[in-house]
This record gives structure tokens, sequence and C-alpha cells, in this order.
């Protein structure tokens, strides 16, 4: 099995029961060993009381991200910790781009940054998340 076919399966294994995802509209869009990429159309129910894209939501669409970069080896893997920079805000109506990239991995311990644009390349969020291994496979192989 190649790396990319890996990253793959473990994808759709952990998709097929990320109901938190799916519940906020985000979509997978691809993934590779180390890197994964999610989408998310800011609906109206997305938006906070001043009409910008709610901060958690960003949020999770970037940890969403990071989850499935750093799952891409198919051994289970957790954030320890997250910390996200707000530099724009997301508007109704706007396709954020959310891509989770490995910056290195030792041990059981990982970091990946995630950067979430707008369908006009405009920086919305610059997110960090460390990651740990926890044991166990996302499917069997």
């Amino acid at each position: 099995m190649t790396p990319k076919e890996r990253a793959e399966k473990s994808a759709a294994a952990m998709w097929a029961n990320d109901e938190a995802s799916k519940w906020l509209g985000m979509e997978l869009a691809e993934v590779d060993e180390g890197r994964a990429v999610l989408t998310l159309t800011v609906a109206s129910h997305h938006c906070n009381g001043f009409g910008m894209c709610h901060g958690g939501v960003t949020h999770a669409l970037a940890d969403s991200a990071f989850a499935f970069a750093c799952n891409s080896r198919n051994v289970s893997t957790v954030g320890q910790h997250t910390m996200m920079s707000y530099l724009a805000p997301g508007k109704k109506g706007d396709r954020l781009t959310a891509t989770a990239t490995e910056v290195t991995v030792s041990g059981r311990s990982g970091i990946y940054d995630v950067r979430v644009i707008n369908q006009d390349n405009t920086l919305i969020a610059e997110f960090r998340g460390m990651s740990r291994a926890v044991g166990g496979q996302n499917f069997q192989e």
C-alpha cells in the first residue's frame, strides 16, 4: 500500500464516524501522508452576532484538517494542544479551505500547521496543533 493509499483509507475510516465535521458542513477534499485539506462554505448558522464566521467554527475546520493529517499513517492520534491566530473574518458565503501540513513527527508527538484561506486566497487564520499517538489503528492493516 502506498502512503497516499494508506492516508486515504485511514481518512475514509475516520470520516465514516466523524459526525461533528459532517454536521458542521465540512467536506474532506484531499489527504496524503502528513497532509489534509478540508473545506466549508460559511452559512448563516456559522455566523456570530457580528455577521462573521464564528471563531469556533473556523477553529473546528482547522482542527479537523489537523486530525486527518496526523492520522494519515493509520496510527490513532489525537490533538494534545492547539493554538489559533485569527487574521481576517470569514463571511457568509465564503468558501473556507483548511490545509494541514505536517511539520515534524518524533516518537509519539507531532507538530502540524494549518492555514485557513477563503476563495480569494485571503488568509483567514493560522493554526498550530501538537499531536500525540495513542496506539491502535483507524483500519485493520
